[in-house]
């Protein structure tokens, strides 16, 4: 098994691509030890130390690192990745994939009268924002529209990058405002 790495815009992350379907359910992140209880190669992963996040995309694997230097870390990982497509054991212990996008949706808030703007800006962002920022092993979701103001989760690659806050007010707010006219500003949430 080949196992290929990318570097993404945040250096804390790196992004593996083990050339196999990852998560067919929807991107996941375990963002703690915790949360990774349910997922067999996330808590591999969370085993190595200086590990803090794991996000899973459709074909790839991000992983975050509050310490250490990649050359030091990056064999495990790439250890941890192989042990686990070589046992055969699931990507999720309880075999349930939580799509992301459904829980998102319960959380979502706007006004009633702005959905027709919300479906606007929800397009974009699927069609436009998340396939480039999947790209960068990361991924942006919905959260919220009042006001004028888009409020954006950051995943992966994306959470704690350097680079975020310039995607978000150059990048993303300038292509919103552009195609929808409500929308005043983009904030991460």
């Amino acid at each position: 098994m080949f196992i290929q790495t990318e570097a993404t815009p945040n250096p804390a992350t790196l992004k593996f691509i083990p050339g196999r379907m990852v998560s067919d359910g929807g991107p996941m992140e375990f963002a703690s030890r915790e949360a990774a209880a349910r997922s067999p190669l996330a808590e591999r992963l969370f085993d190595v130390p200086g590990v803090t996040s794991v996000f899973y995309g459709s074909d790839f694997i991000t992983v975050t690192k509050a310490s250490g230097e990649w050359q030091q870390l990056k064999p495990a990982i790439l250890g941890a990745i192989m042990e686990h497509y070589m046992s055969g054991a699931p990507l999720l212990a309880d075999g349930v994939a939580a799509s992301a996008d459904n829980l998102d949706e319960e959380d979502e808030f706007f006004d009633e009268a702005d959905a027709e703007t919300v479906d606007m800006i929800k397009d974009l962002i699927e069609t436009r924002v998340r396939p480039a920022v999947a790209n960068d092993g990361g991924d942006i979701t919905f959260r919220g529209f009042k006001d004028g103001v888009v409020y954006l989760n950051m995943k992966g690659a994306c959470s704690g990058c350097p680079s975020s806050t310039a995607t978000l007010q150059h990048g993303i707010q300038n292509l919103l405002k552009h195609f929808v006219p409500d929308v005043v500003e983009v904030r991460p949430m």
